[in-house]
């Protein structure tokens, strides 16, 4: 492998590496205090969670590593195969039996794998490729929009079909704000938002569950027995908290009162053990990873470096404030997991990798900087 400019003289982003690392330790710990409960009565087996969420975390933190350290640009040369990758996979996901009325996993073995939370990363890298290379021609409507957002496109409906409609949303936000990072034409990305809404009211409304979660959205308290139980129990979880909250493994939201509190609703149970200020501290964290992001993006040493970096940390960040708000109101109730702490060794897994690119396009910044 060639070696990557710098990548040795240049400095690591301490701030950023130091946010993720503070994410993923908490992450890891809230995993541990949400599922024990869960895991001892339905398992017999209280750090079942844990330990393979502690697994994945250690795989994922070598695989950031090896990202840190392999030349971004080189990720062009894997552009189309791992976009015929994405779609193989997401075919193969519908072929698997349902979980939780969902084909979104593969099973191998022991281990499921999500190809949705991987299409994120492929997504953004085609878009990257795409955009840096019709980066003159994307103020005509063919190549500057119409293009991008057709091969993006198809990812969106395979996911869709698994059925999943947050996941499609998050990138198709990204999407977006990467063509108006590139310079596309705002006439055309406002036409293709005007598109993108019959789209999702359809969605919303197709669905006899998404349309009671919209209720429920609505007035989540009307009917808290019904389809507002997990959103009110959220809700609620978010408010005794306090300032402080009530201590760690204290949550009382966890005890059954939610069925599954380790997975996307898992901010409620941070913020009613940890409270206004645990929660202030992760919202903090988060907030590094953008404006470091948007640095790291901005002093890139080309287009496809501040393209890929925009992505990834608008992706982060994004699927960050879509979880957060969903679980406290302000969004629609959907499957969408906190990045670093919901339980899942796909979605971590796909964040880190991410967070590598990111690393080497600073590295790879500072190394020219330094010359």
């Amino acid at each position: 492998m060639r070696k990557s400019p710098g990548r040795r003289s240049a400095p690591v982003d301490y701030a950023l590496f130091g946010a993720v690392m503070a994410l993923l330790f908490i992450g890891v710990v809230m995993v541990y205090s949400a599922s024990a409960i869960y895991a001892e009565k339905n398992l017999g087996r209280p750090l079942y969670f844990f330990q393979r969420q502690f697994i994945w975390a250690v795989v994922s933190l070598f695989a950031m590593g090896a990202m840190s350290r392999f030349d971004y640009n080189r990720l062009r040369e894997f552009v189309m195969p791992l976009y015929v990758i994405t779609c193989a996979t997401l075919i193969a996901a519908l072929f698997f039996p349902a979980i939780g009325g969902a084909k979104r996993w593969i099973r191998l073995g022991p281990i499921g794998l999500q190809p949705a939370e991987f299409a994120k990363l492929t997504s953004i890298l085609f878009l990257a490729a795409y955009l840096d290379k019709k980066h003159s021609k994307l103020q005509g409507f063919v190549q500057g929009i119409a293009v991008p957002l057709a091969v993006t496109g198809l990812l969106l409906v395979l996911i869709g079909l698994e059925p999943d409609l947050g996941t499609p949303a998050l990138m198709f936000s990204t999407a977006v704000l990467l063509l108006f990072v590139a310079g596309a034409r705002w006439q055309s990305i406002a036409g293709a938002l005007a598109l993108a809404v019959p789209v999702i009211a359809e969605e919303l409304w197709r669905k006899p569950y998404r349309r009671a979660r919209l209720l429920s959205f609505l007035s989540p308290f009307e009917n808290m027995r019904g389809a507002g139980y997990q959103l009110s129990q959220s809700i609620l979880a978010v408010g005794s908290g306090g300032w402080t909250g009530k201590g760690f493994g204290a949550s009382k939201l966890k005890l059954m009162y939610l069925p599954t509190p380790h997975t996307d609703f898992i901010f409620p149970v941070v913020c009613e053990e940890l409270g206004l200020i645990g929660a202030a501290i992760v919202l903090a964290l988060f907030t590094t990873i953008l404006v470091r992001g948007v640095r790291i993006a901005r002093a890139a040493p080309n287009l496809f470096g501040t393209l890929l970096a925009s992505g990834i940390c608008f992706s982060i960040v994004l699927q960050a404030f879509f979880n957060i708000a969903m679980s406290i109101g302000l969004l629609p109730t959907k499957g969408i997991p906190l990045p670093f702490f919901s339980y899942g060794g796909s979605s971590l897994l796909s964040t880190m990798l991410g967070v590598g690119i990111l690393l080497n396009i600073s590295r790879q910044s500072r190394a020219e900087a330094l010359k």
